[in-house]
């Protein structure tokens, strides 16, 4: 594995001081969190001083991309955050999500389990997924 050399790492500090606010406020808002956003930055800035190549071309558009890839790979929430959060939704939403997404049924048969219009089902999982993000998301 190379480490690069001094004409690398004077590269990377020189894209760092153009695009590393905007790489830091886009790795944040995929992450939903600054401390991971700077985590994903960092890894880009590493695997861009690590591989010099990344910068070869439109190098913005390549460290996004970087960026989007790395922020990807931290995956979802974890299992405890997203039950902790299911816990403090309202009863009808935490109902709606369990019928729609933990039992697998659709709309119309979420209405009848549940015993509300569908209309009513769909306002109450819009309502309570966005609550849910929320939560997730701190």
């Amino acid at each position: 594995m190379s480490c690069g050399n001094g004409a690398d790492e004077v590269l990377v500090r020189r894209v760092f001081e153009e695009h590393g606010a905007a790489l830091l406020a886009y790795a944040s808002r995929l992450t939903g969190d600054r401390v991971r956003g700077e985590a994903v930055a960092r890894q880009a800035l590493l695997a861009a001083w690590r591989d010099p190549t990344i910068l070869e071309g439109p190098a913005r558009a390549r460290l996004f991309a970087l960026v989007r890839d790395l922020a990807g790979a931290l995956g979802e929430p974890d299992a405890m955050a997203l039950l902790g959060a299911m816990e403090s939704l309202e009863p009808e939403h935490r109902d709606v999500l369990r019928v729609l997404y933990f039992q697998g049924c659709d709309v119309a048969e979420a209405s009848e389990s549940l015993g509300v219009p569908a209309g009513q089902v769909k306002a109450r999982s819009y309502h309570a997924l966005r609550r849910l993000r929320e939560a997730v998301a701190g």
